[in-house]
């Protein structure tokens, strides 16, 4: 049976991902050894589905739109640097969020809720609002990696509102991930 590898979550606009390509290009002076991720690619991810039939597009689709219902944007800010699982054994390097953060877990939750009810598991560890910029080729100086971290994480992007979830379909390539919408819910207006 056929299935798509597919995930939620927010896009995010030009001038988060241009500092997103500023922080890389700090960290990658200093020499650490990552797979980056493009910029193009980053998105504020709230839940990874995995593989997917095409019949149960819909159903995700709808429970994203009963997980948003009225709910308003949210007014977010990419800031600080941060690693998964720590900084001991750094294996994922990514930009940490600011703003209404509150809003977005409790939408990630009811995203969560909703999408069990259409047979996808819940998450199993709690919701960690971030950004993945690189992931870890071997061991990393941990040392040398918090000083970046601190000289790095005091920077912040403009604000920038998450209004449009989007479920993605995200086809691995030999020259990186393709992603493609396959629908998406507004949130509604704030005015």
């Amino acid at each position: 049976m056929e299935t798509l590898r597919t995930f939620i979550a927010f896009p995010l606009p030009a001038a988060v991902r241009d500092h997103i390509r500023t922080l890389q290009d700090g960290v990658r002076a200093e020499g650490f050894r990552m797979r980056w991720v493009k910029p193009e690619n980053i998105h504020l991810t709230l839940k990874f589905l995995g593989n997917v039939a095409p019949a149960d597009i819909d159903g995700s689709a709808d429970a994203m739109a009963k997980a948003v219902g009225s709910a308003p944007v949210i007014r977010l800010g990419a800031k600080g640097l941060g690693v998964f699982p720590g900084i001991n054994r750094p294996r994922v390097l990514w930009v940490g969020l600011q703003g209404e953060t509150r809003s977005l877990i409790e939408i990630q939750k009811r995203l969560d809720e909703r999408l069990e009810r259409v047979g996808i598991a819940p998450e199993t560890r709690p919701f960690k609002a971030h950004l993945t910029i690189a992931r870890a080729k071997g061991n990393l100086n941990s040392k040398a990696l918090v000083e970046v971290m601190a000289a790095l994480g005091n920077t912040e992007s403009a604000p920038f509102t998450a209004e449009e979830m989007v479920l993605y379909q995200s086809e691995l390539k030999p020259d990186g991930a393709v992603y493609t919408r396959l629908k998406s819910v507004s949130l509604g207006s704030d005015t």
